[in-house]
C-alpha cells in the first residue's frame, strides 16, 4: 500500500478540503444579502451547502490520511455535492446572477466536474493501489 497521496488524488483532496469551502464562503457572503428578500429558503440552502461541504472536507481528509472507506466517503460526498448543485441551479430558491438561458451550462459543467472525479475514483490505478486492503 502506498504511504503517500499524490497526483490527481492529491488534487482531489485539496479541492475537497480547501477549494470547496472557499467557494462556499464566497457564495454565502453573496447570498446573505438576499436573506431578507428570499427568507428561509436561502438559509436552508446555505445550511445544506455547509453540511455537504463539511462532508466533502471529511472525505478529503480521509483520502489524504489513507483511511479505510475513504473512497466510498469521497464518492458519497461528490454525489451529494452534485445533487446540491443541481438543486441550486434548477430551482428559484437561491439567488444567482446567471444570464437567462445559461443554467444548462452550469448544470453541464457541474455534472462534468463531479462525473470526472467519480470516474477517476472508480477507475484509477493509483486509487486502487493506495486504498487496497492489506493482504492477510
Amino acid at each position: 500500500m502506498s504511504e503517500r497521496v499524490g497526483g490527481w488524488l492529491l488534487l482531489l483532496c485539496r479541492l475537497l478540503v480547501v477549494f470547496h469551502p472557499l467557494v462556499l464562503a464566497i457564495t454565502a457572503s453573496n447570498a446573505l444579502g438576499a436573506l431578507s428578500v428570499r427568507g428561509t429558503a436561502v438559509l436552508l440552502i446555505l445550511l445544506l451547502r455547509l453540511i455537504v461541504v463539511g462532508f466533502g472536507m471529511a472525505a478529503g481528509r480521509a483520502l489524504q490520511a489513507i483511511e479505510p472507506g475513504a473512497v466510498t466517503l469521497a464518492t458519497a460526498a461528490l454525489l451529494a455535492s452534485a445533487a446540491t448543485d443541481l438543486f441550486v441551479y434548477t430551482t428559484p430558491y437561491f439567488p444567482n446572477n446567471r444570464p437567462p438561458g445559461d443554467t444548462i451550462y452550469y448544470v453541464a459543467a457541474s455534472l462534468a466536474y463531479h462525473g470526472a472525479w467519480l470516474t477517476y475514483l472508480a477507475r484509477s490505478q493509483r486509487v486502487r493501489a493506495t486504498y487496497a486492503a492489506p493482504l492477510g
